[in-house]
């Protein structure tokens, strides 16, 4: 595992630091930047979003697509648990937390907005760092590529009407054409752009020239891109942090629930089903983590005069990449499960 991965966490805690004490001592920065806007998007945001998300997508081939008919119970199954539980279960959990345990600690206001950050976290299933988590597995590097893509995929067309459901039934006011203006930015052009750059380098300079000279370049973008992001967003919530520390622990019980319990339900499931381990690891890691660089994107466009809401996606990223680690370990040590397989 690359060293940036493994301390992503530590990273989100210094970026949190740097950010907040911006936000604290030079306001200028954040108040220039929050006039920056159209649509209601931020476009310096926009920006660092596009070089974060355009390399992550860069490394799936969606031609293998192809192989779907290859053992499609791992992604009937993968499909069923991030669409058809996986927001809804978020959902419940994070109103359980939000409106009614958390109650006495949170106000109304504040919790609102906790809980649509965890809706729009919740209906984004993760992409490129599940390419991590099924290495450190050993999973099939092949059958996990065909998640993603699929995945990506299905999202184009669930992703706004879930999340605009759910926010609908928790009494949130949704901005419609900014939830589709957001897709259509942060899903939709860098997909359908990475996918014709893929094309087309692999045909001028073929798939080792991609994977060794040009994704490389493109994976140090994303690292900016994650940094700088993080920061900008810090510094924007610095007087949030600042006046409720507390919320930052608070956030993440809800969070990490919802990524073991769906861990626990696709892994246990995919046991049932016979899967092979190297198919079942992935399909629970592609369910549990969250495509967050989207989610953050989202969250700023929707409500960005409602910080808490982005805040609750960034909580999401603090806390992921330690429980995955957990996770790993967990399927790591019950590869005896699937020896029937």
């Amino acid at each position: 595992m690359k060293t940036f991965e493994r301390y992503l966490t530590l990273v989100v805690l210094i970026c949190m630091i740097i950010g907040v004490m911006i936000g604290r001592f030079i306001p200028a920065i954040p108040d220039l930047l929050n006039q920056l806007t159209v649509a209601q998007i931020s476009l310096p945001i926009a920006v660092l979003i596009w070089l974060m998300i355009f390399p992550m997508m860069l490394k799936v081939d969606f031609t293998s697509i192809r192989q779907v008919r290859q053992n499609p119970k791992g992604l009937y199954l993968t499909w069923t648990i991030n669409w058809l539980v996986k927001p809804f279960s978020m959902f419940l959990i994070a109103s359980l937390f939000f409106t009614v345990l958390f109650r006495p600690f949170i106000e109304p206001d504040l919790a609102e907005q906790y809980l649509a950050g965890a809706i729009i976290l919740g209906a984004a299933p993760c992409t490129a760092m599940v390419f991590v988590w099924s290495q450190l597995t050993k999973g099939h590097p092949a059958y996990t590529l065909v998640q993603v893509a699929t995945n990506n995929l299905i999202l184009l067309v669930l992703f706004v009407p879930i999340v605009g459901i759910l926010l609908g039934i928790s009494g949130i006011t949704i901005p419609w054409s900014t939830l589709f203006l957001s897709v259509v930015l942060f899903v939709v052009v860098p997909l359908a752009s990475a996918a014709l750059t893929r094309s087309w380098v692999v045909r001028k300079k073929g798939e080792a020239y991609l994977n060794t000279q040009l994704l490389p370049v493109f994976s140090r973008l994303t690292m900016v891109g994650l940094l700088l992001t993080l920061v900008l967003i810090f510094s924007l919530q610095s007087q949030l942090i600042l006046d409720n520390p507390s919320h930052i622990l608070l956030i993440s019980i809800p969070l990490i629930i919802q990524t073991m319990l769906i861990f626990g339900i696709t892994y246990v499931l995919a046991r049932q089903l016979r899967l092979k381990h190297d198919v079942a690891a992935p399909a629970g890691f592609i369910g549990a983590s969250n495509f967050f660089e989207l989610a953050v994107a989202v969250a700023i466009a929707l409500f960005p005069l409602s910080p808490g809401v982005a805040l609750a996606t960034i909580v999401g990223v603090l806390v992921e990449v330690p429980v995955m680690l957990w996770l790993v370990k967990i399927a790591n040590k019950t590869k005896g499960w699937f020896a029937h397989v």
